[in-house]
Order: structure tokens, then C-alpha cells, then sequence
């Protein structure tokens, strides 16, 4: 039986208390939906996705293929046969083409579904109540009248309204443009609030900051807020990428290129006394193979192709283009904590007036005492969720017999001025007896100067200026060892103060250690290696960022620079170490960069590093410990939130670039050697070398399978230890135009120099002059793809020769070479050759690949793909 829908979706749910919004959505806050009831709600309202990108159909691929004006021409040859009589080549020409668009079709298909199925790793989920049980579910399932449990971190996946917020805080700023924070409630407002003033409400795509809360869904899908901009908004063009216009600057040059083609070698073929039709089909031919119409689906393939390689390892991208951007990376900028080390902190000492103690710790000590409570008390965390760093405090806390909830019972928390990232402190204020008590910690140096006291074994008694240089010292000192160092202060008051960042006491300093993760040194110096500079950006203080620094082995962790040095006008990047680092000094770091000519890769994993993931050219975010705000800036998630992935991704990055370069060589030389095989042929006033359908026959083979192959090739040896390329740097330099009309030239020269000798009677019987000419031009750009190989690779054994999709496309290519001798050998028009013709052509079809290998050898540093 079909559960029903009880209940409806409330108008102005801001204006409504949060008792009578669940009512009217006929759910129970305490229980939530049931299983029967979501399945109704989304038969109602549908998916909670908004209106993207419409996925490609089957027909809108199809007809992708179908689109070029080359196609055009083509079937404009084709019915120009038929017009003329010429039944026979007007189906070939058809035949070529169904084949052309059909490979094309099934290629991108499965690249284009390849690509949707890795960007479905990467959906968003929501925690909610539903028959009475959190559960983690995926953000597309949730329907009106779902329990959405929040969090600091969090984004936002539907319209919500408060039932519960403790300490809440949202980023709207996709909404309003304000970057400062929202604080939020759960009393009703005005019915007609603006959007900003709602302050009970939580908005699709914006990202909780800090607190937590429980609210209800009133709106999914196109019915948020988000939905309603998104339906106003005409449907725009798709953002290009940097590839994505190298490619299409690339082919544009080359339509033009094949449209001056066509009337020049029609012209020639007519002046040299060829029919108009074969003058004109040959114009065309060439036109066509002068255009490597497969280089946009086989750079997609080789692209996405990459995505899945990093997927299987761990990092998952978002955008196609971003394989090819890595690469490029010439600077990575590190957050410490989480990335650098493992984010496992344990309070490992205290050092007190008069004293030190290690964990585990002895809190029959007053000074020890007030320590561990003031680390319990000033706080958002538990012992076993927030920010570890809190955590860590909590647990020291509570294995020394002091518990959160009894301080809080006994002290009741009545405000709490949040952590500020620029002041680098937090407190919160609690009623405690008659009067109130303030809680302080954050940066040893920030604390110290709001202190006027110091707590010691009889009780507070005042901070002289030679106690602030010993607290100093000591600070510098626990640093030093790698630590991570805060103050803990307190005071004491009869009345409650507006400020409480003076006249505080200092308690204790606190040394965290979170140890650095095993790997980094290792990944460091992979990336120095690969030409890869690492910069630490950190918001712990200089010793500590330099202590820690050493240890995974940044090449001059001697180099530190403070945020407080940049403002007042130093370098950031003449430092190897940024410590005490706002966001916004990162911010400012990476636009630096840029603006030197660098591609900047950022790591990072909380709200405060979305900014800085999305300035940066590659944002790279923590999968396992990262907030929903960083994953969603990011370009890539690593998924095991290890350094060295960033090591392997870099390496992708650079691979799937020489393959781009490697396949377009590939096929521009052997484009330019047919049209230099007709050309010349045409100008000397000699017989057509190669026939129209001959031409196609070889386009679609060297085109497709060689080229495909060469887009799954390995890297080179020296991949990991080049240099990264400059980011402006285009596909083809002018060394490489050198290049494709070099070998274009030497692979043309054996076909015309066979062509000759047979159409001479020199070899063989003149009749078979065209077929010799094929089939030596056929082979030779076969072999020809083993010149693709990198300079420092070996002769025989390189990354092309290791490529086992190169030796099956080589396999393939011939034995379609022997079907067109055989069953299409009338259609193409090729006659037997005897065993000496075949001779020369087997020989003439190797000269090229010798004569380029020894050049590769004489001058390869001149010759890098």
C-alpha cells in the first residue's frame, strides 16, 4: 500500500515557531521521517538536486560527431560522386563516414559516462534522524520535513529551518556578499524578513562555520532559495579551461589551414588534367586529414582516462582539465596541521609558575587544576568530535578526573566569544556562584599580553616584566621541541564585562604534539625533486613551525617569515615556512605567486581554507578529516588525506600532458605527410599518388588507433625529476611545428620516391604505382609511432615500446591493412603487388623511423616531445 503524504510544506516557515513547522509537515522532531514517508515525499517533490549541467544523451554525442564542417564537406563530396555517376566511391565515402562518426561515438560515450561516474564519488551527504536513528545519507534523497542534524563545517544541502542551534553560525555570502558570519537562532521573524535577516533559517549552498543544531527541511531542490536564482539565471556557456582553449585555438588554425586546401589542390588537380570530381574529392580528402577530427575525443579519453588512475589511488578531480593543471604545478603551499602531521594531538605538558608537569597529569596541583579547566571549559568540542586540537585538551582533561558537563553544571556557560582567527583567541564566561568566570586560551603571545597576573601556588599574583620575558622564553623553548603551544588564563569577576581580553591571569602554557606524518619527509623530497617548491603555511607560532618543519625536511626551514612581518611589508616567498598566517595573508601569498608566473597548488581542510582552495589553480582538500566548505572548493579531494598522493597526481598530471603533445605530433606529421604526398605529386605535374578514398582509408586508421594508443602512455623515466613546464607554455611549441614538418617531410619522401620508381617500371608494373604508394605511406606512419618517444627514453626500450596498447593498435591497423587489400580492394582500388615491389615498400616504409631514430640520438636534447 502507498504510504501518504501527511502534511504540507509550510509558506514563510521563518515566521512560524519551529513546533508549528513540524506540525504542518506532519513530522515528529524527536523520530523524523520513516522510511515509507521519504519514499512518498520524494514521489511528491522529486530528487533534492538542483538544475545542472544536462548529462549527454546518446543522440547529442551522435550528433557531435556529425557537426564539423569537414564532415560537411565530406558528404558534400560524397553526393557530388553520386551526381556524377560515380555510385561506387559516393558509398565509400559514406561508408568512411558512418565508420568515423561511429567510432567517435563509442569512444566519448564511454569517456563522457566514465566522467559522470566519477563525479557521482563526490556527491555531498547530510546527516539526519529518520525512525528514530541518525543516519548519514546522501544529500539528493532528503524531502520536506527531514531532520538535518549541522554542524561547524558542514555545507548545506537543502533549505532549513532551526529547531535547535547552539553556538550557530553560517557563511551566506553566496547569498548576500557579506563574509562575515551569520549568527543564528531559532525564534521566528518577520514574515516578510529579507533573506539575510532570517536569522532561523539555513540556506542551500552556504556552509555552517561553527556551532551545531538540528533543523528541518522545508524546501529541496529547485525550491530553495538556491533553486530560484538558479531558474533566473539563463543557461550559460560552459566554462572553458586552459587545455580546452590550447585545443581549440589548435583546431581552429587547422580548419583554416584544410579550408585553404581545398580550392588550392582542386585547382592543381584540374590544371594537371583530373576530372572535376576527383579534383574536388581529393581537395576535400586532404582538407579532412589535414584536421585531426578525433583529437578533441582523444584528448578527453587520455584526460579522463587520468581521472580514474588518480581515483583508483586516492584523489579524486573534479574537473577534466585539472589532471592537465597539475602538471603544471610549480609551487605547493602546505597547511602544517592535518597535512604535514597527523592531527592526533595529545597535551603532552604544562608548564606552570614554578613548575612542569607531563602527562598523564596530576591535578591535586592547583596550578595543574585550573589548567586542565580552563582547556575543558573554553571549548566546542567533546572527547570524541571537534576540532582535535580541543578534543585533545578535553581528554587530558577528562583522564585526570575532570569532566566537561560536571564544570558546566557547577559554572554554567552563559557566553562564548569565538576563536578569531586574526587575534588567534577564544573565551568563554560562565556564572559561577554569585559571580563569573572567564576562560581564555589561544597564542601564547596574544594571551600574555592581555595578562596583568600570574596564577601561582598561593593564588594570582602580579606579572612583572621579568616574569613576561621568562614566559617568553619558556613559550620559544616548548616550540622549539615542535610543539604547539597556548596559554591558558582566567579571571575571576563580580560583575559580567563586555571585555574579556583584560586583566586576565595566566594559568599554564600548554605543549600539544602532533607528530608529523610519516610519509612527508619522503613526499618533500619527491617534490623537490620533480621541481616542486613547498612552502608551510601555519598559524602556529614561528619555533614551532620551524621545529616542525626540519623534521619532514623542507630544503631551508631556517627561512620563516611571520604574518606580522608581512603586514609590516616583508616577502612572503623569500621564506620556506609562513608562520602565524591569517587566511587572508594566504590569500595574499598565492595571488604572489601568481602573479610571478607560478601554478599554485593549496592544501587545506577546514571553513577558513575555502577561500584560499579556491584562489589557488589547483585547491587540493582533505577527504577523510576535511569540511564540507573545503571538499566543495576544491578541485581535487584526496581521499586518504596523504602528501604523497599530491607526489602521484603531480606525476599524472605531467603524464597525460606529453601524451597530448605526444598523439598531436603524432598525427599533425602524419597529416602533413599525405598532403605533402599530393602536393608535391601535383606541382611536379605527376600522376594522383593516392586516391581520394585512399586517403580516408588512411585518416581514419592513423588517426584513431595509433593515437588512442599513444594516450595511455606511461610516463617517461624522467618524469618524476623534470622540471614543472611554464603554466603559459602552449600544446605546441615552434620547436614542435619543426618537428611535424620534419617528419611529415621524411615520411612523404619514401612514398614519392617509391610511387616514382614503380610508376617508371624501375619496380614492378606502373599499374601498381598507387598501391605501392599506399600501402609505404600506410606503414610508415605505423612505425612512425615509435618516434613518439621522449629523448630519455631508450631506443628499444622506452615508454612507447612498454605501451602494450601501442603494439595492439599496430596489430589492429595491419590486419585492417590486409582487409583492404582483400574484400575492400576494388573500393580503394588496390591490385596485387609481386614480391619485389613489396620489398621496396617494406623497405622505404622503415627509412623514416631510422633516419629519425638516429636524429633522436645525435641531437636529442634538441628534440623533447
Amino acid at each position: 500500500m502507498t504510504a501518504r503524504v501527511s502534511g504540507d510544506v509550510p509558506e514563510a516557515p521563518w515566521a512560524r515557531g519551529a513546533g508549528e513547522t513540524a506540525a504542518l509537515l506532519g513530522v515528529e522532531p524527536v523520530v523524523g521521517r520513516t522510511a515509507e514517508e521519504v519514499r512518498a515525499w520524494r514521489r511528491r517533490y522529486g530528487s533534492n538536486t538542483l538544475r545542472a549541467a544536462p548529462t549527454r544523451s546518446p543522440w547529442e554525442i551522435l550528433l557531435a560527431q556529425v557537426r564539423s564542417v569537414l564532415v560537411v564537406l565530406l558528404a558534400a563530396a560524397a553526393l557530388l560522386a553520386l551526381v556524377l555517376g560515380e555510385a561506387l566511391d559516393a558509398a565509400a565515402i559514406a561508408v568512411v563516414l558512418v565508420v568515423n562518426a561511429g567510432l567517435g561515438f563509442t569512444t566519448e560515450l564511454r569517456a563522457v559516462r566514465s566522467m559522470e561516474a566519477l563525479r557521482r564519488l563526490g556527491r555531498r551527504s547530510a546527516t539526519v534522524r529518520r525512525d528514530g536513528t541518525i543516519k548519514v545519507v546522501s544529500a539528493d534523497t532528503l524531502v520536506p520535513g527531514d531532520v538535518v542534524i549541522v554542524s561547524g563545517g558542514d555545507v548545506v544541502t537543502a533549505d532549513l529551518r532551526l529547531i535547535e542551534a547552539s553556538k550557530l553560525r553560517a557563511d551566506e555570502s553566496t547569498f548576500t556578499g557579506e563574509s562575515t558570519p551569520v549568527d543564528k537562532a531559532t525564534a521566528p521573524v518577520s514574515p516578510d524578513a529579507v533573506l539575510s535577516d532570517r536569522a532561523c533559517m539555513l540556506f542551500k549552498g552556504t556552509a555552517v562555520t561553527r556551532g551545531a543544531g538540528e533543523a528541518l527541511v522545508v524546501a529541496t531542490g529547485m525550491r530553495t532559495e538556491l533553486g530560484r536564482i538558479t531558474r533566473l539565471v539563463d543557461e550559460a556557456a560552459p566554462e572553458t579551461t586552459p587545455l580546452e582553449q590550447r585545443l581549440e585555438r589548435l583546431g581552429r588554425g587547422l580548419v583554416w589551414i584544410a579550408l585553404g586546401l581545398v580550392p588550392l589542390i582542386t585547382l592543381t588537380g584540374m590544371l594537371s588534367g583530373r576530372s572535376v570530381l576527383l579534383a574536388v574529392q581529393t581537395g576535400i580528402a586532404l582538407a579532412v586529414a589535414a584536421v585531426p577530427e578525433g583529437l578533441p575525443i582523444i584528448a578527453t579519453i587520455a584526460l579522463a582516462r587520468s581521472m580514474r588512475r588518480l581515483a583508483q589511488r586516492n584523489a579524486l578531480v573534479n574537473r577534466l582539465a585539472a589532471v592537465e593543471t597539475l602538471g603544471a604545478t610549480s609551487v605547493l603551499c602546505a597547511d602544517k596541521t592535518g597535512t604535514l602531521t597527523e592531527n592526533r594531538m595529545t597535551l603532552a605538558t604544562l608548564e606552570y609558575d614554578g613548575g612542569v608537569a607531563q602527562a598523564p597529569f596530576d591535578a591535586s596541583d592547583r596550578r595543574v587544576r585550573h589548567a586542565l579547566e580552563v582547556g575543558a571549559l573554553c571549548s566546542d568540542a567533546t572527547i570524541d568530535e571537534g576540532d582535535p586540537l580541543e578534543v585533545a585538551l578535553q581528554r587530558a582533561a577528562a583522564q585526570s578526573g575532570i569532566e566537561r558537563g560536571r564544570l558546566l553544571e557547577a559554572a554554567p556557560e552563559i557566553r562564548e566569544v569565538a576563536f578569531d582567527p586574526e587575534q588567534k583567541l577564544m573565551a568563554t564566561v560562565h556564572r559561577e556562584g554569585a559571580g563569573f568566570r572567564v576562560a581564555v586560551k589561544g597564542a601564547p603571545e596574544q594571551v600574555l599580553a592581555a595578562c596583568t597576573s600570574v596564577l601561582g601556588s598561593d593564588g594570582p599574583r602580579p606579572l612583572t616584566a621579568a616574569d613576561r620575558e621568562a614566559w617568553s622564553a619558556r613559550n620559544v623553548a616548548l616550540a622549539g621541541g615542535g610543539l604547539r603551544v597556548l596559554a591558558a588564563a582566567e579571571r575571576y569577576d563580580t560583575v559580567a564585562r563586555e571585555a574579556v581580553y583584560e586583566d586576565l591571569c595566566l594559568v599554564a602554557l600548554q605543549g600539544l604534539h602532533d607528530p608529523p606524518r610519516p610519509e612527508v619527509r619522503g613526499a618533500i623530497s619527491a617534490l623537490g625533486r620533480a621541481g616542486v617548491r613547498v612552502m608551510m603555511l601555519t598559524g602556529d607560532q614561528p619555533a614551532t613551525a620551524r621545529a616542525i618543519a626540519t623534521e619532514v625536511g623542507l630544503s631551508d626551514a631556517s627561512r620563516v617569515v611571520t604574518g606580522a612581518e608581512i603586514a609590516r611589508g616583508a616577502d612572503p616567498l623569500d621564506a620556506e615556512v609562513v608562520a602565524r598566517v591569517t587566511p587572508g595573508q594566504k590569500l595574499e601569498i598565492i595571488a604572489a605567486l601568481q602573479a610571478r608566473g607560478a601554478v599554485v597548488a593549496m592544501t587545506g581542510d577546514g571553513v577558513n581554507d575555502a577561500p584560499s582552495l579556491r584562489k589557488a589553480d589547483i585547491g587540493v582538500a582533505m577527504g577523510q578529516r576535511g569540511t564540507e566548505v573545503a571538499r566543495e572548493a576544491a578541485e581535487m579531494v584526496l581521499l586518504d588525506d596523504r602528501l604523497g598522493t599530491i607526489v602521484v597526481a603531480v606525476a599524472e598530471g605531467r603524464v597525460v600532458f606529453d601524451n597530448l603533445r605526444r598523439f598531436i605530433v603524432y598525427l599533425l606529421s602524419c597529416n602533413a605527410a599525405e598532403v605533402l604526398v599530393v602536393a608535391l605529386a601535383g606541382a611536379a605535374g605527376a600522376p594522383l599518388p593516392l586516391l581520394p578514398l585512399q586517403i580516408l582509408f588512411l585518416n581514419l586508421v592513423t588517426d584513431v588507433f595509433p593515437a588512442l594508443a599513444l594516450g595511455a602512455t606511461e610516463g617517461a623515466a624522467d618524469i618524476a625529476t623534470r622540471p614543472p613546464r611554464p603554466a603559459a607554455e602552449d600544446l605546441l611549441t615552434r620547436a614542435h611545428w619543426w618537428r611535424i614538418a620534419r617528419d611529415g617531410a621524411l615520411v612523404a619522401a619514401p612514398v614519392l620516391v617509391v610511387f616514382a620508381l614503380v610508376s617508371r617500371g624501375t619496380v614492378g608494373a606502373p599499374g601498381q604505382a598507387v598501391t605501392a604508394a599506399f600501402y609505404t605511406l600506410a606503414l610508415a606512419q605505423l612505425w612512425h609511432v615509435f618516434d613518439m618517444r621522449g629523448s630519455a627514453g631508450g631506443l628499444v626500450r622506452n615508454e612507447v615500446t612498454r605501451n602494450p596498447y601501442v603494439w595492439g593498435a599496430i596489430a589492429l591497423c595491419l590486419g585492417l591493412l590486409a582487409l583492404a587489400a582483400g574484400t575492400a580492394a576494388q573500393v580503394l582500388h588496390l591490385v596485387p603487388l609481386d614480391s619485389s615491389t613489396w620489398a621496396w615498400v617494406l623497405g622505404a616504409s622503415l627509412f623514416p623511423l631510422v633516419t629519425i631514430q638516429t636524429l633522436l640520438q645525435v641531437f636529442e636534447h634538441r628534440l623533447e616531445l
